[in-house]
């Protein structure tokens, strides 16, 4: 493609505004149209790639994204590395609404989703045993300490089919689980990038309590107000943390995430 980049990330357009030299592109994939054209541009000297994963207008749920079309764009672009702004629920009192929780593990419970490029006749069977990427992860925490930002480092998110949330008694099973954080988009973008030897990082931002099992100040179960006003409070963290991450990443991946296809395929 005449238009290219090394850095992806799956935010809307707060998370661009700092970018230079921005052009909008529309890119088709063998999976069909991606959420939105994809807008390019120049971030501390860095090409960047920006895709709202839910489109311009929020108008895509969470079950309705066509996540494969999404990271096989980002790929055509020339990615090597995705950088995953999300919102998140906390499912343990120690993880508090504002803070940020740079995830190490998922748990799958969505259902019916296109999660794999190969539907064979080639059978390939990655290694998700650490699906996010450990070189973009510490690079996270490092970037989040270095802007004052709280932040954990690692944790486990519950990723849910949408768009309903929680009942109580899921909440309280995932809180029992020890999982950490929930959200509705993680999988499969995370695997879908691994696929496709990308690296790969989320960075959550918690914005609520879930259905309030954890919580230690009589909160509501999570609403959509709820979830709007915290993420509009904290949304400039997140945008500070992408941009440092971008400018600063290291140009050398010294992960193996870009050679997640070496023995993965039975031909």
């Amino acid at each position: 493609m005449s238009e290219s980049a090394e850095i992806g990330v799956f935010g809307g357009s707060g998370f661009y505004e700092f970018a230079e030299d921005l052009k909008e592109v529309k890119v088709e994939t063998p999976y069909g149209a991606p959420s939105e054209k994809i807008a390019i541009g120049t971030v501390g000297g860095r090409r960047v790639a920006f895709l709202p994963r839910h489109g311009k207008s929020h108008q895509l749920p969470p079950h309705a994204i066509n996540y494969r079309a999404n990271v096989c764009a980002m790929k055509q672009l020339g990615v090597t590395r995705i950088i995953s702004p999300t919102a998140a629920g906390s499912l343990q009192a120690g993880v508090a609404p504002g803070e940020f929780v740079i995830v190490d593990q998922f748990i799958d419970r969505t259902s019916g989703r296109k999660d794999t490029f190969y539907d064979g006749p080639v059978t390939t069977h990655i290694s998700t045993a650490e699906p996010y990427c450990p070189q973009l992860r510490q690079h996270a925490v490092q970037c989040a300490a270095d802007l004052g930002i709280p932040c954990h480092d690692g944790g486990t998110v519950v990723v849910i089919q949408g768009p309903r949330f929680s009942t109580r008694a899921e909440s309280q099973w995932f809180t029992n689980n020890g999982w950490h954080v929930i959200n509705m988009t993680q999988y499969p973008e995370v695997v879908l990038a691994r696929e496709l030897e990308i690296c790969y990082q989320a960075v959550a931002l918690i914005t609520d309590y879930d259905a309030g099992i954890v919580a230690t100040d009589g909160v509501e179960p999570v609403s959509v107000d709820m979830f709007l006003d915290v993420f509009a409070k904290n949304v400039d963290n997140a945008k500070r943390l992408c941009e440092r991450m971008i400018a600063t990443v290291p140009a050398e991946r010294t992960c193996a995430c870009g050679s997640a296809l070496s023995g993965a395929r039975l031909e």
